[in-house]
């Protein structure tokens, strides 16, 4: 996510140092950072850079990955990221199935599996599942697990954890999925709707994502919202209902008690086997989304695109492409790109609602993507004394890196 990458050489902002080092030593890879790259890049003393990395080093979360040569002197230690040293769970519970991936701090997947669910059944059911799925990518529990990251279908509350009136779901309305899940898997837990889970892990994949809209076809339809660099909730965290925008007063109705919303008309067209139309339908709605926010990129994921990624890019582009020609707009065409993968970059995405504060990376800037109310800000990194991420429980003892 869009962040400053200059420390700050003030006891206060231990924390956000860290983060920083942190960061950079992850992007780094296998090849590593010296202390020295590490000072330049961040802007903080040799002096600050030394005492942050011994830390690590001490924790466990950084190593010596050999020499690089100097152009004077004795040749430079670099320093390493150790993935294993700590893992995170994301969990995707969707209307009919769940996925959950074990996360090491690096990313890689070391363990997943996917599962049966039916969300209609009895909250302790699907409890139930959710947390036998937790426990067995776990396995034997040798490895150090920070929490665990929820993706679900919406409209939810992400800072209280809290369910709201699921479509097609009602029941779920008002049910504390976070604290129940506590309770269960004696784990912290973040909870967010899918698409902005998915739509974080795109976004943490670029170091300085333009602003983009991932939209995300499967069980239902929804989108996840990159604006300022900063993943975009809404004051009320309710952002990003695109399935349910009205495009015909008297279509069909729809799970969520209206008619002719673009979700009802986009998989009435699936059923019918039609893609082409599915994808002309998500592609009107695409256009609306980018007219009104002036979007860099559209990103198409879910389990029906999975099915037929070049169908959905082809035919919600040649939308986009109309509309742009009509407008008259200037410049190139919005892309349009399939995120690939399937299901599984929501739960990988999931499992980031925990990994990235510790890099520095809140997903939500104050007063728009992190539901306001003086949250952090993407660009600020943790701020000392703070939860690790806006609506989190606090990490385990331990896992503070500044």
């Amino acid at each position: 996510m869009n962040r400053s990458n200059s420390g700050a050489n003030l006891p206060t902002l231990r924390s956000h140092n860290a983060a920083l080092v942190l960061d950079l030593l992850r992007a780094a890879g296998e090849r590593g950072i010296s202390r020295l790259e590490l000072a330049g890049r961040t802007g903080l003393t040799p002096q600050a850079v030394s005492k942050i990395t011994a830390r690590l080093r001490a924790e466990g979360l950084a190593a010596e990955a050999g020499y690089r040569a100097s152009t004077g002197g004795k040749p430079r230690t670099v320093l390493r990221l150790v993935p294993d040293a700590a893992h995170a769970v994301g969990l995707h519970l969707d209307r009919d199935e769940l996925t959950v991936v074990l996360v090491d701090l690096a990313g890689t997947v070391a363990a997943s599996r996917t599962a049966p669910l039916d969300l209609g059944a009895p909250a302790d059911e699907v409890l139930a599942a959710a947390a036998g799925a937790v426990a067995a990518v776990r396995g034997d529990g040798a490895r150090a697990v920070l929490g665990v990251g929820v993706a679900v279908p919406g409209p939810l509350d992400h800072r209280g954890g809290v369910l709201h009136r699921v479509t097609g779901f009602p029941q779920w309305d008002g049910y504390p999925l976070r604290d129940e899940l506590t309770a269960r898997t004696g784990l912290p837990v973040v909870i967010d709707k899918d698409t902005n889970a998915a739509a974080l892990g795109l976004a943490l994949q670029t170091p300085d994502p333009a602003d983009f809209a991932y939209l995300h076809l499967g069980t239902g339809l929804g989108s996840g919202l990159v604006l300022g660099g900063a993943l975009h909730r809404g004051a009320r965290t309710g952002a990003g209902e695109f399935g349910h925008q009205t495009v015909q007063l008297d279509g069909a109705p729809c799970s969520c008690g209206g008619r002719g919303c673009i979700e009802a008309l986009c998989l009435a067209a699936v059923d019918r086997g039609d893609v082409a139309e599915a994808a002309r339908v998500l592609g009107t709605g695409a256009a609306n989304l980018v007219g009104l926010l002036d979007i860099d990129r559209v990103v198409l994921g879910g389990r029906l695109v999975a099915a037929d990624p070049d169908a959905y890019v082809r035919g919600v582009r040649a939308v986009l492409d109309e509309r742009a020609r009509r407008d008259g707009a200037d410049g190139a065409p919005v892309p349009v790109v399939a995120a690939g993968g399937g299901e599984q970059p929501v739960a990988e995405g999931a499992a980031q609602l925990i990994l990235a504060p510790l890099f520095g990376r809140v997903a939500g800037a104050a007063g728009g993507g992190g539901g306001g109310g003086g949250e952090p800000a993407a660009s600020a990194g943790p701020v000392p004394g703070a939860g690790p991420f806006p609506g989190s429980r606090p990490l385990p003892a331990g896992t503070e890196l500044g």
